[in-house]
């Protein structure tokens, strides 16, 4: 499952009704979970805690995105931009230790991973269920680290690691997530069901762009640049084949920022993963049917 913030709700709704179509709880339903970022504690609900996607969308509830999302000092002054991150993960850290408690990676009751990236070794971390160095992070500390983006959260502090978003490596973490189930299940036919969370497809003003610092790259969603490469997925396809299957979409009437929680803009977000569920379900059903 992608990263994406409040777009995560169209892959969960996709989920959700593919959960009802099936007939069987999602996190029963598949051997291997791994995410990034928003996708990511979607992955860790459901294959550490067993959560149903109904449970997973309450993650999501108005009530959770206002506290996860409590304002720190970012603001704009002059033109000059504020040193501190938009947000604070103080809030974040509450709503999901409401869900996680004091669980641990090690108690995950499916192999799960989850992405970040080490700012100080510069290089991506994969934190999973299964490792056992990995095994005593708590699921709060995970979460935090897969989705502490940049300009919007905090870097977090797993140990004595320095973690921050793993969209900066692989928004769509498939190809980690191929090799570690290759390596957790050999000489075994491997199906993946991959989960986007929209792409903004808005053109940018080339020659303007030429002017652009850090406030004008800000702007115009330089973070929503970096995490919406289709590289992965395509090099996904040629790899897997026809046992791969990809659910995404351009956004279209969606909001490209990550953090708009407004009643309209979650309504459009959850109108676009019941489009991916007329477009993708009865794929999604004869992949993992058959």
């Amino acid at each position: 499952m992608d990263g994406g913030g409040v777009r995560t709700l169209a892959s969960i709704r996709f989920l959700r009704l593919l959960e009802k179509e099936m007939g069987v709880k999602i996190h029963e339903k598949f051997d291997y979970f791994v995410g990034t970022s928003a996708g990511a504690i979607s992955c860790l609900a459901l294959a550490a805690k067993s959560f149903s996607t109904i449970d997973l969308e309450d993650i999501w509830a108005p009530s959770n995105l206002k506290k996860t999302m409590q304002s720190s000092s970012w603001e704009l002054r002059l033109g000059l931009l504020q040193s501190n991150p938009k947000y604070t993960s103080v809030g974040k850290r509450e709503v999901l230790s409401s869900y996680f408690g004091q669980s641990t990676l090690g108690e995950s009751n499916k192999p799960v991973a989850v992405l970040s990236y080490d700012i100080q070794k510069r290089n991506p971390v994969l934190l999973r269920s299964y490792v056992a160095e990995d095994q005593n992070i708590s699921l709060v500390d995970a979460a935090d680290a897969t989705s502490a983006a940049p300009i919007y959260y905090p870097t977090a502090k797993v140990g004595d690691r320095y973690l921050i978003d793993g969209a900066i490596v692989a928004n769509h973490p498939v190809l980690h997530g191929y090799v570690e189930a290759k390596k957790l299940f050999p000489d075994t036919e491997i199906r993946v069901l991959s989960i986007g969370t929209g792409l903004s497809k808005r053109s940018l003003n080339g020659e303007a762009s030429m002017k652009w610092g850090i406030v004008g790259w800000l702007m115009h969603d330089l973070f929503g640049l970096m995490v919406e490469s289709s590289l992965d997925h395509e090099l996904a396809g040629e790899l897997i084949g026809e046992y791969y299957l990809r659910v995404n979409s351009p956004i279209d009437s969606v909001n490209r920022r990550l953090d708009d929680r407004s009643k309209s803009n979650i309504e459009r977000i959850t109108k676009m993963g019941e489009d991916w569920w007329d477009q993708f379900g009865e794929r999604a059903v004869k992949l993992l049917s058959e």
